[in-house]
């Protein structure tokens, strides 16, 4: 028979471990989009249009915006597509955070310095986004949206650097 405490511990482990899988499914799925840039222009033309305005539903700065990154992006292509293989790193680098990731998930009280590694580049994620964007030229309103993949990830992040702490009697 379980107690109440006993209950409750396993409710936590199983939030903790859920919330760890909502990060890790968002890195891979991230790191996913990276790779078919070209492919997901081509499905955007699709439902926006060739000037990706969608019958006056995007915002002129935002189809402008995306007319002038698909133009580099078939430059790229034609002329350069070795470049995209930048993207590729993009992606592995996800991929291999997540695997990290894998540790919490089997236990996440011993592995809870990941979750503090994971807020860490959260955080570095905007000053990086926002200084490297003003170098290539990257509209604001893009590096914010950018520096919001941050703020969304640490999230999930904060709430289970809590719980694991809660469950760690060492951290009490």
């Amino acid at each position: 028979m379980l107690t109440a405490a006993m209950q409750d511990e396993t409710k936590l482990r199983r939030r903790l471990r859920a919330w760890t899988l909502v990060f890790i499914v968002g890195l891979v799925a991230s790191g996913a989009t990276a790779m078919p840039i070209q492919s997901q222009f081509e499905m955007a033309q699709r439902w926006l249009g060739a000037d990706f305005r969608g019958g006056g539903w995007v915002p002129e700065f935002v189809a402008s915006w995306l007319v002038r990154v698909h133009e580099g992006v078939e430059l790229v292509t034609r002329d350069a597509p070795f470049v995209w293989y930048g993207t590729d790193w993009l992606a592995f680098g996800h991929f291999a955070i997540a695997l990290a990731f894998i540790g919490a998930l089997r236990d996440p009280v011993r592995n809870r310095w990941l979750y503090d590694f994971g807020l860490l580049a959260c955080a570095a994620v905007i000053p990086f986004a926002l200084a490297c964007g003003a170098v290539r030229e990257i509209p604001f309103w893009w590096r914010l949206i950018d520096s919001s993949f941050g703020v969304i990830g640490a999230l999930p992040l904060l709430a289970c650097r809590k719980w694991a702490r809660e469950l760690d009697p060492t951290a009490r």
